[in-house]
């Protein structure tokens, strides 16, 4: 079975030809190999460029070794380059190579040499590499299969597809596992073994122990605001571990920079402008939240909040979550400062849209309390209300647009009609 990953691959190919080096990024084991050796490569191919025009070098290979040497690598690749036809060199895990900054930038001004790049360590494009590009750098960011991607290749009821996604989530080896035993295994041994380890090994952290417990609290608290501070006292009051606020945000960092996890900040709507030290942390990959945590803690309105919120970073949306603040009066009569939250406030370009996830929508009760964050919000800018007791789309009186969660996951454009 093959996954269809079309977003993507259209990103490189609209790349082709644009005098950058191109650098794939995301999550280890989200396919970024696969999209470039096979899917790429074979479009290529059906495009008529030569099998000698790809040079294709897989980095973590062991038989590569010596070519982790930069210039080494750079030795070889000239080697490859015969003729003045176009080349496409592409290079997976490129951060393994020592100055690899130098390599790709002395390809920066060959004219027929198209450079293909992955890397798995968002470190690899902090903003001292980005210099080192000298603007020449083009990021394509790839994330572990959208639900769309999923069943498009799984396929079966959609119902039973969605409750295994939100427990597997989408990494491509995952989803072709047959049984649920053989996927807790596999996401278990890989949290552990590729996703903790590197970080621990990378960033030569010490308290191994810290780290995981902070993973732990921040997979529990999926959907809520909290911070370092929060985190440290959490430590202190139930376990009696003692870590500073400080070396906790430190391995959100590190956590950031390896992918696992993504960070939405407050937003405060009325006043635009971000507040505060809390945040909300989502995970790139549902099931590697839940190996974490063994399994456990697996509730739909939470899996679906964090589905919600990779989908829309997928389609390019920047990400926050809203605040919106109040003065009502209480039952003494008394006006009273009130904080609602919008879980997202979207933005892309000149497009802002306010969205609430909300798991079930059974009441009028519940309705009027999940919109009302956003009636209070005196914009015109779209607002959007998605729920999973809901199948199709439509604005009801309040001026609201309601859409089902499947009409929202299978329909990357519904949130622009």
């Amino acid at each position: 079975m093959v996954f269809n990953r079309n977003l993507y691959l259209q990103k490189l190919i609209a790349a082709d030809g644009n005098g950058m080096i191109k650098i794939i990024t995301g999550i280890r084991r989200c396919g970024k190999s696969f999209l470039l050796f096979e899917l790429f490569k074979n479009y290529l191919l059906e495009q008529g460029i030569q099998a000698d025009h790809i040079i294709q070098i897989n980095l973590e290979d062991r038989r590569n070794k010596r070519l982790r040497n930069p210039d080494m690598l750079l030795e070889y690749i000239d080697n490859q380059l015969k003729d003045h036809q176009k080349y496409y060199i592409l290079l997976d895990e490129i951060q393994l190579v020592s100055e690899f900054e130098d390599v790709l930038n002395s390809y920066l001004h060959i004219f027929n040499a198209e450079v293909y790049v992955t890397g798995s360590n968002a470190k690899f494009l902090s903003k001292d590499v980005i210099t080192e590009f000298r603007g020449r750098g083009w990021e394509i960011r790839v994330r572990p299969l959208s639900f769309a991607e999923y069943f498009e290749g799984i396929g079966g009821d959609k119902r039973d597809a969605l409750q295994d996604y939100y427990a597997y989530g989408g990494l491509p080896a995952v989803a072709l596992l047959p049984s649920a035993e053989e996927k807790i295994a596999y996401l278990k041994e890989m949290y552990y073994t590729i996703y903790f380890r590197d970080i621990v090994d990378r960033n030569r952290l010490q308290n191994e122990e810290g780290l995981e417990k902070t993973l732990q609290v921040l997979a529990s608290s999926m959907g809520a605001t909290i911070n370092p501070t929060k985190i440290a006292n959490t430590f202190k009051s139930i376990s009696d571990i003692k870590i500073s606020a400080n070396t906790i945000s430190k391995y959100i960092e590190h956590l950031k920079d390896a992918f696992m996890i993504s960070e939405a900040m407050r937003y405060n709507i009325k006043g635009r402008k971000y507040i505060g030290a809390d945040s909300k942390y989502y995970f790139e990959d549902p099931g590697i939240r839940n190996a974490i945590l063994g399994f456990r803690q697996i509730e739909n309105s939470h899996m679906m909040e964090n589905v919600l919120y990779n989908e829309l970073c997928s389609r390019s949306y920047s990400v926050d979550v809203g605040l919106v603040e109040i003065w009502e009066k209480g039952a003494d009569g008394k006006n009273k400062h009130k904080k609602l939250e919008v879980d997202y406030v979207i933005n892309r370009g000149s497009q802002r849209i306010y969205i609430q996830s909300a798991y079930m929508m059974s009441d009028a009760d519940k309705v009027a309390q999940e919109q009302r964050p956003l009636m209070k919000i005196e914009d015109s800018f779209r607002k959007v209300i998605i729920s999973d007791d809901y199948g199709g789309k439509f604005y009801n009186n309040d001026g609201v647009l309601r859409i089902g969660v499947f009409d929202f996951l299978f329909d990357t454009k519904c949130l622009n009609e």
